[in-house]
């Protein structure tokens, strides 16, 4: 959605999607937001308690069965598993990403691996898909004036235009770009803590390809799961970059963590939309 100044300044029920690399500040802006009469739909929320519930679920229930004590119990229906997914603890999502590699440490087969991204994929489409129906209900059941898409950082990932064009049509889209000195906290983030990623097929398999011919490797389950992560997240970091700002030219507007880092409430953010709006003119 382009809008000049003026016109962002008038729009009475304001729609948002914030974009960006997780980490660059997208659910704590969110949440600062949602206190001032925001409904905060998030993402991947919705992705882990509508679209991958059951194979969450199951992923816990299979791992829990190798365990003599809890699979009698389970088989028995003595116990029950169920997610306790929240908008500020998203870890059943990025377990059930997993890694890859070597099994004996936790990592996925590849097959398996790009079984789940796929079925990540595709649930992130839908979850995206449904901004419409949740600007409608945060309006029109829970009396929010204000809406703000926290979108995941993959979805300049998914190479579905329809997606952009929906989320284009219904809100403004704001890309959080990463100055330099955050863009080498994060890469120090991820090295310090790797996380389950979404990679796209294409990708993955190239940068793959390099890793296994760097290190000397022959098989997938050769690969140390956190090692592999650590390699490929500035990979994938420099190659999503493009992708977002291509995006923010066509469909939106960009702002800086810097810019970000100063906002305080609602109209901080306001003014920082206002004059990112005003750049991208």
């Amino acid at each position: 959605m382009k809008l000049s100044p003026a016109a962002f300044r008038e729009w009475e029920y304001k729609r948002i999607t914030l974009l960006g690399m997780s980490g660059v500040g997208k659910t704590r802006l969110a949440v600062r937001l949602r206190r001032q009469n925001w409904f905060h739909y998030s993402g991947d929320y919705r992705i882990g308690t509508r679209y991958l519930d059951e194979p969450i679920l199951d992923n816990i229930k299979s791992q829990a069965m190798q365990i003599p004590f809890l699979r009698e119990l389970l088989r028995s229906d003595s116990i029950y598993i169920e997610n306790n997914i929240t908008v500020d603890n998203l870890r059943p999502v990025s377990s059930f990403l997993g890694k890859l590699g070597n099994p004996e440490q936790g990592g996925l087969g590849l097959r398996e691996f790009k079984r789940r991204q796929a079925l990540h994929r595709q649930a992130e489409i839908a979850a995206m898909r449904d901004v419409p129906e949740f600007i409608g209900k945060a309006h029109d059941i829970y009396g929010y004036r204000h809406f703000v898409n926290d979108a995941g950082g993959s979805v300049c990932e998914l190479e579905d235009d329809a997606v952009l064009e929906i989320l284009a049509a219904q809100t403004l889209i704001l890309y959080i770009k990463a100055t330099e000195t955050d863009e080498h906290a994060l890469i120090r983030r991820a090295e310090e803590d790797p996380k389950p990623l979404y990679y796209r097929d294409a990708f993955l398999d190239e940068q793959l390809a390099v890793y296994l011919r760097e290190h000397d490797l022959d098989y997938v389950a050769q690969i140390e799961p956190d090692a592999f992560v650590r390699w490929m997240f500035p990979r994938l970091f420099y190659s999503r970059l493009p992708r977002y700002e291509a995006i923010a030219r066509e469909y939106g507007y960009t702002v800086t963590t810097e810019e970000l880092a100063a906002v305080e409430d609602e109209e901080d953010f306001l003014a920082v939309v206002e004059r990112a709006i005003a750049r991208g003119r």
